[in-house]
């Protein structure tokens, strides 16, 4: 059965190209722990998490979004995020008048507080509008976060990025993947920290 054994190795090359990137996050975890440690900070702060990308990368942005405001395991706290990628008549608006590369800084001048937290997500690292949205929201004092992949691109070397998590592919698909367990991860461990007594302030408990 020679079309079995050809397809039972493409189906191993697939899962073994996914192999390292994930192992390259686990290894990550330190810089992961930081970035929970202080999302969860500027939450207890009373901040909120802004989310924003293009293409695929803006439905993954309402995907955490949502699971920040309305968590899909029942008990955990809810905490206030939103995407800049979900006002379809904003983001024209400014692009029709100010250009693509605005449309999320725009969003944050408006929108954002120096408490809030900014997460850009860029699939290359070199999305024009993130980068100037990340600079912005540095501008004001926001957190800045960035989910990137490949090297990190632009947006990995920019002074104004306070947290760089990568997912080390040159193969997109893989780096949309290891993005959404990146900010799954991130999800979770905001919650543990908001969890343990004393990791925040004295007597701080969900």
């Amino acid at each position: 059965m020679p079309e079995v054994s050809g397809s039972t190795s493409a189906v191993r090359e697939l899962f073994t190209r996914r192999e390292a990137p994930v192992r390259d996050l686990a290894g990550q975890s330190g810089e992961v722990a930081l970035a929970c440690h202080d999302m969860a900070a500027r939450f207890h702060r009373g901040g909120k998490l802004v989310v924003f990308g293009n293409g695929g990368t803006s439905t993954d942005a309402q995907h955490v979004a949502v699971e920040f405001v309305h968590p899909v395991i029942v008990g955990k706290r809810a905490l206030p995020a939103i995407s800049l990628t979900a006002d379809i008549a904003t983001l024209t608006g400014v692009a029709n008048r100010d250009g693509l590369a605005e449309v999320f800084a725009h969003q944050i001048r408006v929108l954002a507080e120096p408490a809030d937290i900014a997460l850009g997500i860029s699939t290359d690292g070199e999305c024009e509008n993130v980068l100037r949205g990340l600079a912005v929201a540095h501008g004001l004092g926001m957190l800045t976060i960035a989910l990137t992949g490949g090297d990190g691109g632009r947006i990995a070397r920019a002074a104004g990025v306070d947290h760089v998590l990568l997912a080390r592919s040159a193969d997109p698909q893989v780096v949309k993947e290891v993005h959404v367990t990146t900010y799954h991860v991130l999800w979770e461990l905001v919650h543990v920290f908001f969890e343990q007594p004393g990791v925040l302030d004295p007597g701080v408990v969900a």
